[in-house]
Order: C-alpha cells, then sequence, then structure tokens
C-alpha cells in the first residue's frame, strides 16, 4: 500500500542520503549563517529566510525581529494570521501552531531574539534543528558584535590615555624656551600639536606604518625636550615597510611605555630604539629600551590586562594586534629586571580588508 505523501514527508531523513545533495544542505546552511552575520535586522535576512524555505522544503518560511516585522519566502497563509501568532511569541516566548503554521521563539543567551515561523507539512524535528542552527548563527552575530562595541571602547579610552605629567612638563620646557629659544619653542608646539591631534583626532581603524613612525618621532621629541640628556634616541625605518597598513595606535602606547617605565625610573636615563624592517612577507617592528626592565611574570600580567592601570595599551594593542591578524600575530615582550625591555610587532605587510 503507498504510504501517503505527508506521511512519507514525516519520515524523510533530516539529511538526505546522497553525498552530493548533503554537501548542498551544509552549504546552504553555512550561507543561512552568513546572511545573519547582521541579525534579524541585517540587510540580508530575506536570503537567510529563503535558504531556510529550500533546508526545510516548506511552502513558506518567515523571520520575525523584536519590532514583529516579518520578512517572509514564500507566500504565508492568510487565514493564519501570521502577524498574531508573532506577536503572541514575542509577548510570552512559545512555541505556537495554528493549522500547517508553527512559530517559534529564538532565544540567545537567555534572551528573545526574534521569531521563526514555518508554513507547510514540515517534521518538527528538521524545524527545531533548524532553529537550533538560527540560534546559534545569532549567538555569533552577538559575540562578534560585542567584540566589536569592546575593541572601539578600548581603542577610545586608548585615545583618551595621554599622561597628564607629561602633558604638564612638555608646556612648561614650551613656555619656559618663548624667550630664550622662540624659534626651539615654536617647533616643539607645533610637536605638541601634532601628538595631541594624532592621539585624540577620530582615525579610521587603521593607519600606516609611516604616520604612526611619525607620531613616535613627535613624541620622542617633546620626552627629549622634557628629559634632556636623561633620553636618548634612535629611530630607523626601511623605505619598504613605510606604506604597510596597521592598526592604529600600535606603535605608539610601546614607545610611551618604554619611557615612562623604562627610562625614567632609570637613575641617568637611557636610550630607547625603535626599528621598522621587511622580514619576507612580514613587518617587524621593535622598540627597545636599556631601562629597569621588569620581571617576565609582570610582563606576562600586562600582556594579560592584569597590570598597572598606566600600561593598559599594551594589553589592548596585543588583543587588537591578534583580531586583526590571528592569534600568532600579537607582542612578544623580552624583558628582565635590570636589563631592559624590547616589545616585538610582527604583521603581515598585505592583509586583505586592513587599509589605512
Amino acid at each position: 500500500m503507498p504510504v501517503p505523501a505527508d506521511e512519507e514527508s514525516r519520515h524523510r531523513p533530516l539529511l538526505p542520503r546522497r553525498p552530493r545533495d548533503i554537501a548542498s544542505v551544509l552549504e546552504t546552511a553555512r550561507h543561512v549563517a552568513d546572511d545573519l552575520a547582521d541579525g534579524l535586522t541585517g540587510p540580508r535576512v530575506p536570503s537567510a529566510a529563503r535558504g531556510i524555505r529550500r533546508l526545510l522544503g516548506a511552502g513558506a518560511v518567515g523571520l520575525a525581529d523584536l519590532s514583529g516585522g516579518l520578512v517572509s519566502a514564500g507566500r504565508l497563509p492568510a487565514g493564519a494570521d501570521t502577524a498574531a501568532m508573532v506577536e503572541d511569541v514575542l509577548h510570552t516566548e512559545d512555541r505556537r501552531r495554528r493549522g500547517e503554521v508553527v512559530a517559534l521563539p529564538l532565544v540567545v543567551h537567555d534572551e528573545l531574539a526574534g521569531v521563526l515561523v514555518v508554513a507547510g507539512p514540515v517534521r518538527p524535528a528538521a524545524v527545531r534543528e533548524v532553529a537550533n542552527l538560527l540560534v546559534a548563527a545569532l549567538e555569533r552575530s552577538h559575540l562578534e558584535a560585542s567584540a566589536e562595541h569592546a575593541a572601539e571602547a578600548e581603542l577610545r579610552a586608548l585615545r583618551a590615555e595621554i599622561s597628564p605629567h607629561f602633558v604638564y612638563n612638555a608646556l612648561t620646557v614650551i613656555a619656559g624656551l618663548v624667550r630664550s629659544e622662540p624659534d626651539r619653542s615654536r617647533e616643539l608646539m607645533l610637536d605638541f600639536a601634532d601628538y595631541i591631534r594624532y592621539s585624540l583626532a577620530r582615525h579610521g581603524e587603521y593607519t600606516t606604518v609611516a604616520d604612526e613612525f611619525h607620531a613616535i618621532e613627535t613624541y620622542l621629541a617633546l620626552q627629549r625636550a622634557v628629559l634632556g640628556e636623561r633620553l636618548r634616541v634612535q629611530v630607523r625605518v626601511a623605505p619598504e615597510v613605510l606604506a604597510v597598513a596597521i592598526p592604529y595606535l600600535v606603535l605608539q602606547p610601546i614607545v610611551e611605555n618604554a619611557v615612562r617605565h623604562g627610562i625614567e625610573p632609570r637613575a641617568g636615563g637611557g636610550t630607547v630604539q625603535v626599528l621598522g624592517e621587511a622580514e619576507g612577507a612580514d613587518c617587524v617592528i621593535s622598540v627597545e629600551d636599556d631601562g629597569v626592565g621588569m620581571p617576565p611574570a609582570t610582563a606576562e600580567d600586562l600582556l594579560a590586562g592584569r597590570g598597572a592601570g598606566t600600561s593598559m595599551g599594551l594589553a589592548n594593542v596585543d588583543r587588537r594586534l591578534r583580531n586583526v591578524y590571528g592569534p600568532w600575530f600579537g607582542l612578544v615582550v623580552e624583558t628582565a629586571e635590570g636589563d631592559g625591555t624590547r616589545v616585538i610587532v610582527r604583521v603581515p605587510r598585505f592583509q586583505p580588508g586592513v587599509m589605512p
């Protein structure tokens, strides 16, 4: 006796048996997850709805965000009053069914994110699996958005981290030179303006090695005016890496730490060396001082964000480098108590999506 069509659909396996069809299903699922990268309010939600409809073989599929706005693929039955079902789910967070139409809540991190609506004779197990797929995609979207907001907040904090002590000393030195060395005073005032503008201005996410080196040379010129013979400086950068794009404010915090925590506490001062060069496909920049150094465990704490607030810049830089280039491109810190510190930044000379 032949099996009725609806009965056959209820016994159909969740994934097709043929490898080619399985690959097609997995590819569609991946596209659905990618389409939800911006959540249920993003521009690719219609494409996600079409993909879900293909996965389920449903007559129609709808996705609703928290506002109740429904984006559908296929024609949802008018008699089911789908809008009312969506409102019910949004208010109760409970599943609703009317005839062949089912509406399920999509809960992300214990919070309602939206509603999935499916119309047609589709197996409940398949609908549940697709709902789980959507929740996972929305969780990833939420985590990525949170990480992006956190990185932006950290960068804003880094821009605002200008030492009042340094600003006071720099302006005092400049003021003291106004009468005795007016030309020198004017140069330093221009350097100070460049330093403030670069540190606080609303730059994009990336800049160039050339701009970062200009910023640190400006900072070091001001610090030399403040510290005099106690600070010696060597800066060298190879021409072939000047145009390399890097995250904004990567080098300046490292150089500032070298001066503030390496050279200033040392009796007699010391030297800060900054070197930028190409090594194969990478750009390698090192910032080295012969200051007081620190125990390796302290450096490890700084990179983990467990250091003093005045050194939060190293953890910020390390985290941003890893986020942009991958875990193998973070900072390397070589140090020992009394033996100075060397911080190495290694980035690809060319990275897709990274441009000033």
